[in-house]
């Protein structure tokens, strides 16, 4: 047996299941593309996470498409993260060229253009469904995640959302955090330090300048009632199309921090409300994570870890993680043990740097018998890859060049006036357009602040007039109210006056929000 027969056996063989499965497009050994030898993934193992990358410009996006309309055809919903605004092509059907037919030709399937189900989403203004969590969902553990906080600062937050428990006082956005930190650190110290311990005021202003932060990065945008429902995540439409959820992040992109924690919410949410599934023939949801750097940038040993648990549980849960990044090296070796499937475009070699990072690219992949990887991953052409997924057993599959299919969807971005269009057709924008604004714990603790303080300067000014009138009378002798104020005494019971009137006020506050559980 030849070379080129003994490779289409080989791959045929090794690309085989017995279940459903998706066509990537066609296997290569060196230009040659051999038709009717398929490269597949099977369905069954969408759950076992995987990684798309390569240098920019060969082709990781369009693949991401692909996989994404093949999912969506089979009945499974997907999530996308667009960081660089160029996936809303999904919502039309491509336009065509010659280019595509002769491709498809090679590889030996028909080419038929289609439109996906598309929802698109947000978590700031951009156009879409509006995405957000109240800081109580959100949880103070994740928040003090997302701050950078320390040992002690995080406990601290833990208190204070104790407190807010404990008190029934709702906490919907960060100006409710940044209200009830103020109330700490003066009318409700004592309060709280008599109930939880003291809680040093330099950790307290620390926390409040870290929220200050996060505000200036657009955090604020995306804490908030409505809370987003995580099951409206997992759709089909009227032909059992799963919904390509598109959520358009092209705006905090410069924020690594806010992103890589905003994903392990989510991943946290989805984990924790998605009941246990075991195998099934095919994903609940598969979410795409693009430019996956921006995730792990300045992200903490603590954050990392996390991630690598999350990714690690998710996947009993039914639901597969994909990576999309320029080079296998910007995931942490501890998650990309965790991707089973792995589609990798070229590497360009300027540097020696770019060499060092091509070999240890090299070393990923499984060890073949008519591929020299790392001089491979050079060669690749645009919509060219190296493939490798699991088996329906997990077994890793024969490495192969792989001619990518091409996508069925406009591979372009859809015009402003297309995504009003698209956003109007959406059952479910009108659930979240609306920002509600209930009464909680910043309008709470500041009308109670504000008419504490007011009494405190009627009693003064009640103090000063009999104090003057007093005077006129006999300048030695002070009135009693005078002495009151004055005195150690009489400060402690105005303020203890004034913290009986907040603790009232805040033991009667039942408001909670309406939703039983939020997405994160």
């Amino acid at each position: 047996m030849g070379k080129k027969e003994a490779f289409i056996e080989e791959i045929t063989s090794g690309y085989t299941f017995k279940g459903s499965d998706l066509v990537l497009g066609g296997a290569m050994l060196g230009e040659e593309v051999f038709t009717n030898t398929l490269v597949k993934a099977p369905l069954s193992t969408f759950n076992r996470h995987g990684l798309i990358a390569g240098a920019t410009g060969t082709g990781k996006t369009k693949t991401l498409q692909v996989l994404a309309e093949h999912l969506s055809k089979n009945g499974v919903p997907v999530m996308l993260m667009d960081v660089k605004g160029d996936l809303s092509g999904l919502a039309k059907p491509s336009p065509g060229h010659p280019k595509i037919d002769e491709r498809h030709e090679k590889i030996g399937i028909p080419f038929e253009a289609e439109a996906m189900p598309v929802e698109l989403m947000s978590i700031s203004d951009d156009v879409g469904c509006r995405m957000r969590a109240t800081v109580s969902e959100f949880g103070p553990v994740l928040l003090a995640k997302m701050l950078g906080g320390t040992e002690t600062q995080s406990s601290i937050i833990s208190v204070l959302f104790k407190y807010c428990d404990d008190k029934k006082l709702p906490l919907a956005d960060l100006k409710d955090l940044k209200k009830l930190i103020q109330y700490a650190l003066k009318e409700g110290k004592e309060e709280m330090e008599g109930e939880y311990g003291r809680m040093h005021p330099s950790s307290l202003t620390s926390i409040l300048r870290k929220i200050v932060e996060l505000e200036e990065q657009g955090g604020d945008k995306f804490f908030g009632e409505p809370s987003f429902d995580i099951d409206d995540l997992q759709r089909t439409d009227d032909k059992g199309r799963g919904y390509i959820s598109i959520l358009r992040v092209t705006d905090i992109q410069d924020k690594p921090k806010l992103f890589s924690t905003f994903m392990l919410a989510l991943l946290a949410e989805i984990y924790g409300t998605f009941p246990e599934a075991g195998d099934r023939d095919k994903p609940k949801l598969v979410l795409f994570i693009d430019e996956a750097h921006l995730i792990f940038k300045e992200a903490s040993e603590e954050l990392l870890g996390q991630i690598e648990s999350v990714v690690k549980l998710i996947r009993s849960k039914s639901v597969g993680v994909f990576f999309i990044t320029q080079n296998p090296a910007d995931v942490p070796e501890s998650v990309l043990g965790q991707l089973g499937m792995k589609v990798q475009h070229a590497l360009r070699a300027f540097t020696a740097k770019d060499r060092k990072a091509i070999k240890l690219a090299a070393e990923n992949y499984p060890i073949s018998n008519y591929y020299d990887t790392a001089e491979e991953l050079t060669q690749l052409g645009i919509g060219e890859s190296l493939v490798s997924v699991l088996d329906e057993k997990g077994r890793p599959t024969p490495l192969v060049r792989c001619m990518m299919r091409a996508p069925v969807t406009r591979m372009d971005v859809l015009e402003s006036k297309e995504m009003d269009e698209l956003v109007k057709q959406s059952d479910i924008y009108d659930d979240y357009a609306e920002t509600i604004d209930k009464k909680t714990a910043h309008e709470i603790l500041t009308a109670k602040l504000e008419k504490a303080a007011d009494k405190t300067e009627k009693a003064k000014a009640s103090s000063k007039k009999s104090s003057s009138s007093s005077r006129s009378r006999s300048k030695k002798k002070k009135t009693v109210v005078e002495e009151v104020v004055n005195s150690t005494t009489g400060r402690q019971i105005l303020r203890t006056a004034t913290r009986e009137i907040i603790r009232g006020v805040l033991g009667s506050i039942g408001v909670k929000s309406t939703r039983s559980s939020g997405w994160f």
